[in-house]
């Protein structure tokens, strides 16, 4: 995940090498082969190319299943850990590097609330806005201000907060047509876990909407170009 577009991109690794060990990459890497097995993989079509916003450790676009796979984020040891993918160590305010409607699905897990600001916000979404092909995919996955308090200024890059009624807001301003918000989805981070990272309880959960309004802290936003 990709803090800030005006963030040193050296300071970005130092930063994630020390805030997740090899056991929570392993735990991270785990849940999203899970998660994009299970639920993910229903937004991507095997034809798509997809563009990962703020890849950081590239857990979604190593495991989604589509025939291009861009990863795009500043810290230049994305690059270390994309399999497959084209990586682009760029800002999110500026994919010029991306053509026009060439992209089915945006999909960004824990980068929104890392952008500096919400001018920064509306002009990455401008960029993705223009990258997707019409009727093109944006899937966001990110933490809701509304049900974590003060827990969401635990990490020092959180700047911009959000909640899943100000980021429809901000979709609605920049173009786009929402088409699901689930409120609370998944738990907030894996990061110190009391529950065991396992396939088959990360299956049950997805499949128990009730489980999420009790743990759900993090956001589902949906929307199209």
């Amino acid at each position: 995940m990709e803090p800030s577009t005006s963030a040193d991109p050296y300071e970005l690794a130092r930063m994630y090498r020390h805030r997740f060990d090899d056991e929570d990459l392993e735990a991270k890497e785990l849940l999203w082969d899970t998660l994009c097995r299970s639920f993910f993989q229903q937004y991507v079509e095997p034809t798509d190319t997809v563009l990962d916003l703020g890849a950081g450790s590239c857990e979604f676009v190593n495991n989604i299943q589509a025939r291009r796979k861009i990863a795009v984020d500043l810290n230049p040891d994305t690059v270390e850990h994309a399999r497959g993918a084209e990586v682009l160590q760029a800002s999110s305010e500026d994919l010029s590097a991306v053509a026009d409607g060439t992209v089915d699905v945006v999909f960004t897990s824990n980068f929104f609330e890392h952008l500096p600001d919400k001018k920064s916000l509306l002009t990455t979404l401008g960029e993705v806005h223009r990258v997707l092909r019409p009727g093109g995919r944006l899937v966001v996955l990110m933490p809701n201000l509304r049900y974590l308090a003060g827990k969401y200024w635990d990490y020092f890059d959180h700047h911009l907060p959000l909640t899943h009624l100000s980021l429809v807001e901000a979709l609605e301003l920049s173009g786009f047509g929402v088409d699901r918000v689930v409120p609370r989805f998944l738990p907030y981070t894996v990061k110190g876990s009391r529950l065991p990272i396992r396939p088959e309880l990360i299956r049950l959960y997805l499949r128990a909407p009730l489980a999420w309004r009790l743990l759900g802290r993090q956001m589902l936003v949906v929307a199209h170009s």
